[in-house]
């Protein structure tokens, strides 16, 4: 018996963005997500915030915000605020010991100034390796996105190792934008991620990209927009529903109400429900 998993509501398609080192020009485009309903993770190094009263040269693009502009762009902004190091970083080029130093600690002091449990992360420069992967785990993150582009649509495998669909300078961008708007997909749920860096606009003098993008894939009803986070906890609850022997009776454990569907028809599990299903072919 076939079972395919279906985001909120029984959508199949689901998007999110990723946008590293919270600077400045992450206000712009905070302001562009949301006029188009989208949602997102931006991952921040709160040990190297700019200092308060800080004068960029005119022209340069990356500009750190300082932590009042911390506070105030991203505090009840409906986005997820997540570790990057807490001082960005080659973690792979660090003992162990000093690579959760840089987890733990990043971790803590966001979660100080948010309130609420940080556990997502993005890797700094985009490079890890097992004992980083390990690390990360031991010190409760549930999921670190890479910079390894898949032009998929695919949901992770492994959150620890979570490669996005593309960066918004892809040159494919706007074609895989398309085809995720046009899919019929009746099988496998389909997710679009973004990532990227919001002061990489300001460099190529390019807003007009992900103000594109955004219009193209937002505000539509039969996409889920969602933080990292989301995400994955909503994957980790379908993977823990309880299935006998012939896949017929579920039992949903979670927290959450799941989605999913079988033999063309999309069905929902409310937490703690068991549903029989009936009239379905084990081949189906």
């Amino acid at each position: 018996m076939r079972i395919y998993m279906r985001f909120p509501n029984g959508l199949h398609k689901a998007l999110t963005l990723s946008y590293d080192d919270g600077v400045e020009t992450d206000i712009r485009l905070i302001q562009i997500m949301k006029k188009n309903g989208l949602f997102g993770t931006f991952n921040l190094n709160s040990g190297i915030f700019a200092t308060e009263g800080t004068v960029y040269p005119e022209g340069q693009a990356q500009r750190r915000m300082p932590l009042s502009g911390i506070l105030s762009t991203f505090s009840d902004s409906g986005m997820e605020v997540a570790v990057h190091g807490y001082t960005h970083p080659y973690l792979e080029q660090m003992p162990a010991s000093l690579c959760a130093l840089e987890i733990v600690r990043d971790r803590e002091h966001l979660e100080e100034l948010f309130g609420g449990i940080v556990r997502g992360m993005a890797y700094p420069y985009g490079t890890y390796n097992d004992t980083v992967v390990n690390v990360l785990r031991d010190c409760g993150i549930a999921y670190s996105r890479t910079t390894k582009t898949t032009e998929k649509f695919t949901v992770p495998t492994d959150p620890l190792r979570w490669d996005p669909t593309c960066h918004h300078n892809n040159p494919r961008l706007f074609e895989l934008a398309d085809k995720f708007v046009n899919s019929k997909a009746a099988r496998a749920p389909e997710l679009f991620y973004l990532w990227g860096h919001s002061y990489e606009f300001d460099g190529k003098n390019n807003w007009d990209v992900i103000e594109k993008f955004a219009e193209a894939v937002g505000n539509r009803s039969d996409i889920w927009y969602a933080t990292n986070i989301d995400i994955i906890d909503y994957i980790n609850a379908y993977r823990s529903l309880r299935y006998s022997m012939n896949g017929k009776r579920i039992n949903n454990p979670t927290a959450y109400t799941i989605w999913f569907e079988v033999a063309g028809q999309v069905h929902s599990l409310a937490p703690g429900e068991t549903l029989e299903l009936t009239g379905v072919d084990g081949n189906v």
